[in-house]
């Protein structure tokens, strides 16, 4: 088929792979504008775009698509079909309709559950069991459109943000390939009033840990918010990011040090397995605790 791909950060490039690797046409590629990153604070482009560049494809960074020009460019290309996957700009419906069959999502949960910016952070923070993969038809309404393939992943204790991202951005690859070489004889199954969800954008302010609350709330804020923008605790006057986490059925008073990282909690205690200083390395609490001695209760 001849596509064209709109995605923008390292979730989206196994799927670019992947489509080209079946044999596709990629027809040209709209990826997020470079933005200021790092140290140095130069223009930094996406991973999109970076992969773009080394497939020799044609790309595209407009700020809007709702010009007449954006509009033109994008139909020049006579696309079967756009393939769309955290792209990070609205559709206007002019696109959605311009190529032959339309415009396909790959979003990263079981649709209609966790809609919207951030689907694998909040499926972890709210204790989901499982989530997986839509291959979704697009219109106007955010993720509503209807589904044509899904394939379920289950949500291991251990799993962090970080590490389910990997995953399902590998199962988005495969899919979205499945769906293109049965797309003939697919059904869209338009999505259920039940069990509609959103996932709200990630607030900074979310980050910081309460001691108060339980293990299981806690071990899901750490490992929900890690590698980003991280769950995070004061020690010493210092904003340490608390990367990963276990649960222990050890009772003591809220902040408790409890040794070895091991903190308690409102009910029950987090060992913390991954931590992370201002512009350190992350590492294993025997290695952090050589450097930073905890303090008998943290804040």
């Amino acid at each position: 088929m001849r596509i064209v791909f709109m995605g923008t950060p390292d979730f989206s490039v196994p799927p670019l792979n992947a489509l080209v690797d079946a044999g596709h046409t990629i027809a040209g590629v709209y990826t997020q504008p470079p933005r200021p990153a790092g140290r140095g604070k130069k223009d930094r482009p996406t991973a999109v775009h970076a992969r773009t560049d080394a497939l020799g494809l044609d790309v595209h960074t407009p700020k809007s698509l709702k010009t007449g020009d954006a509009l033109a460019a994008f139909q020049s290309y006579h696309a079967d079909l756009a393939v769309v996957v955290a792209y990070g700009l609205i559709l206007p419906q002019a696109i959605l309709d311009a190529p032959t069959h339309g415009c396909l999502n790959i979003h990263a949960s079981l649709l209609p559950r966790w809609r919207g910016a951030a689907p694998i952070h909040r499926a972890i923070m709210a204790g989901d069991t499982e989530t997986g993969v839509a291959i979704m038809q697009m219109e106007a309404g955010l993720d509503t459109g209807p589904v044509l393939l899904t394939e379920r992943q289950a949500i291991r204790d251990n799993d962090t943000t970080g590490s389910l991202h990997d995953t399902l951005s590998h199962l988005g690859a495969k899919l979205i390939t499945q769906a293109l070489d049965q797309l003939p004889n697919l059904t869209a199954t338009p999505q259920p009033d039940d069990g509609v969800t959103y996932a709200q954008k990630i607030d900074k302010a979310e980050a910081r840990i309460d001691w108060a609350k339980s293990a299981a709330q806690i071990s899901r804020q750490i490992r929900g918010l890690s590698p980003f923008p991280g769950a995070w605790c004061e020690i010493d006057g210092e904003r340490i990011k608390l990367l990963n986490a276990e649960i222990t059925d050890t009772q003591a008073a809220p902040g408790t040090h409890l040794g070895n990282f091991c903190i308690a909690c409102g009910e029950n205690a987090v060992q913390i397995t991954q931590a992370q200083r201002p512009g350190k390395r992350p590492m294993s609490p025997e290695d952090f605790l050589r450097g930073t001695p905890l303090p008998d209760k943290l804040d």
